[in-house]
């Protein structure tokens, strides 16, 4: 294992790294122009004694990132609630693996959690194609935040891949620090929550050569998100369209600040995040005779089962699957003001995709898709407990 030195290409900061690089932040006319909008309340004299007021990672994070982001969520969302924290035992690591909804809000919801808990807040994974300017990228890794590299070529996946995973094995069992990661690269377009198997495979390279029993030194917890609506819905749709009509479509860095703001500041409703059984529990349960491949995919099926079994559900996501089945099976579960408000809400998110030739069904089922999915997932993974 490399000492904690050989990371310093994807750590976080340390607590002496803070002050240069508050000072550093503070020269940088781009994160003055964001903190003002941030906080409109201070003036920017204001806001240079407060930042330089830290001394440490722990007091940034918990009186300002975490802060700031609750803050942030709190007025996007209707309400924020949670279930299964206080289960969670004290002094022990773990790696939660989450459905992605939000770029941004997911960990930081997650975060705010723990803290409410009394535990300590984890370390979080996050894709180097997000930090887009350097100022963007001390703020992550002051925010307790590793970088994931994913603009590198073919020839050194593996290589980067290996050193990510040493990395995480050394947080949990040596930092004794808790992480947090994404179950696929990426937000699930559709709300198909998968995990991917390339995830898991990244995860056991820096532990013991034995797969589930690399796994296992992890810790692995599944945590569900559900949020009532997703900001990016019309994004994602007309991102489908897009790419259904222009097969070498892709988005450009401009589309992903608009994605990561749409996420941060639209209306969310409701917002509930549910902790799953930890998976150590039900490893056993794997067959040791099996091939590496297929332990892969039972482990990642452990985890979307978790996930799927905890998410909460609205009014849309029930209306949106009796409209996608065309039947009206789970009409007990909205009423007719919910049905509604769920179709001015649809009419507005179509209104605001900007495409010339707008294709309304094939947009509208696109987004139905995105709220009936996780619905569908559950009522599956319910049968298959049953039979």
């Amino acid at each position: 294992m490399e000492e904690l030195t050989g990371f310093d290409d994807i750590r976080p900061y340390y607590d002496e790294e803070l002050i240069p690089v508050i000072a550093r932040l503070l020269e940088d006319s781009e994160f003055q122009r964001v903190a003002g909008y941030l906080f409109p309340d201070r003036s920017w004299e204001e806001m240079k004694v407060f930042l330089q007021s830290f001394t440490n990672i722990k007091d940034f994070q918990h009186n300002l990132i975490v802060r700031l982001a609750g803050e942030i969520a709190a007025k996007s969302a209707d309400s924020i609630d949670s279930k299964g924290f206080g289960d969670l035992p004290e002094n022990k690591s773990f790696t939660y693996i989450s459905n992605h909804r939000d770029i941004i809000l997911d960990a930081s919801i997650l975060n705010v959690e723990l803290i409410k808990v009394g535990l300590e807040t984890t370390e979080i994974a996050i894709g180097d194609n997000l930090l887009l300017q350097k100022w963007i990228e001390d703020i992550v890794r002051l925010n307790k935040s590793f970088i994931v590299k994913r603009s590198v070529s073919l020839r050194q996946i593996l290589e980067v891949s290996h050193h990510l995973s040493e990395y995480i094995h050394f947080v949990i069992q040596h930092k004794k620090e808790s992480i947090w990661i994404a179950q696929r690269e990426g937000r699930a377009k559709d709300s198909n929550d998968r995990t991917q198997e390339s995830l898991l495979k990244m995860l056991a390279m820096g532990g013991n050569k034995n797969f589930l029993k690399s796994i296992a030194s992890l810790n692995i917890v599944p945590v569900a998100f559900s949020y009532e609506y997703d900001p990016c819905d019309y994004l994602k749709a007309k991102e489908f369209q897009l790419k259904r009509d222009i097969p070498e479509f892709k988005k450009t860095q401009q589309d992903d600040v608009v994605n990561m703001q749409t996420g941060l500041f639209g209306y969310k409703g409701k917002v509930h995040v549910q902790i799953g059984q930890p998976i150590n529990s039900i490893l056993p349960e794997i067959d040791l005779t099996l091939g590496k491949n297929e332990q892969i995919k039972r482990v990642a099926s452990l985890i979307d089962n978790e996930i799927f079994l905890n998410y909460r559900f609205y009014p849309v996501n029930y209306i949106a699957y009796d409209r996608l089945e065309g039947a009206a099976i789970f009409k007990a579960y909205y009423t007719p003001a919910d049905t509604e408000i769920f179709d001015a809400y649809l009419q507005k998110q179509l209104d605001r995709i900007d495409l010339p030739s707008k294709d309304i069904p094939f947009l509208t089922e696109r987004i139905l898709t995105m709220y009936a999915n996780p619905l569908r997932n559950n009522l599956l993974t319910k049968q298959l407990c049953i039979s």
